[in-house]
């Protein structure tokens, strides 16, 4: 079976986040699944077989991180959609059948894609006793995001705060049930981006998310509603970056980004 290397919000190869992809005829044991992503030992990697015709969803999707199966992942899902429409399995929009529902990912005539995704709900919590000292920064507010994501989101004073984080991992891990989400406002929107961000998901396997399309489910009301827009650009500032343009409608936001194929070859196990 092929087997792909994706980077994913991101049009230039080695930036984005990479998650493998592989299109089957059915989902095999899941000690094959966890032995595969161990094996390709990206943030997630994606697994797909197609459907019956006539149902809710075209694709079953699951996600795999090194460690164990997640609820939902944006990146890896963009680069499903970006393989099934480059290799021509799937043309024009395709519904995914997935843990997290029915979730859809749309391309555009520009090569992007925007995936359609729950809005994460967000739970005002107080700042829990040693993430100040986990993080190397303090914490203006502190949310609850949810069943889909189960991170811990934090705002910190600015942008400078965010991008020069160094935390303490494994510290980290006692705050969340997966992690932690640092953001804060741009410290100048003319630079095509209106926050910035970055996720710590040490529960699972991934001390430094790259880019991650899940947090901007709760980064896209987090910020609307402070910014006084629906439609934002955020900078996820990992080593690897990426650029994520979110669209809150309700209870959906739409997450839009480019992707490109950087490896096939062939699975032999």
């Amino acid at each position: 079976m092929r087997i792909r290397i994706v980077d994913a919000f991101t049009d230039r190869p080695f930036a984005g986040n990479p998650a493998g992809v592989l299109l089957l005829d059915a989902f095999p044991a899941d000690d094959w699944l966890r032995h595969v992503a161990l094996e390709v030992n990206h943030a997630e990697t994606a697994f797909a077989h197609r459907l019956p015709e006539g149902g809710d969803a075209d694709w079953a999707l699951r996600w795999f991180t090194p460690t164990t199966e997640v609820a939902m992942c944006g990146h890896a899902t963009l680069a499903t959609a970006h393989v099934l429409h480059t290799t021509g399995a799937h043309e024009g929009t395709v519904r995914f059948a997935t843990r997290s529902g029915v979730l859809i990912a749309t391309p555009a005539p520009d090569g992007s894609v925007t995936l359609d995704f729950p809005t994460a709900p967000l739970t005002p919590v107080e700042i829990p006793d040693g993430v100040a000292e986990a993080l190397g920064a303090e914490p203006l507010t502190a949310f609850d995001t949810g069943r889909n994501i189960r991170d811990l989101l934090v705002e910190l004073a600015d942008e400078k705060t965010v991008v020069g984080l160094a935390p303490d991992h494994k510290a980290l891990a006692a705050h969340s049930e997966r992690g932690i989400i640092a953001t804060a406002r741009a410290e100048d929107p003319g630079r095509g981006y209106d926050f910035v961000s970055r996720c710590f998901f040490p529960n699972v396997g991934i001390d430094e998310d790259p880019v991650t399309g899940s947090a901007h489910t709760a980064l896209a009301p987090y910020w609307s509603e402070r910014l006084g827009s629906t439609v934002l650009t955020g900078l996820q500032a990992s080593a690897r970056s990426g650029l994520v343009r979110t669209e809150l409608r309700g209870d959906r936001t739409l997450l839009t980004g480019r992707a490109v194929t950087v490896i096939e070859g062939e699975l032999l196990a």
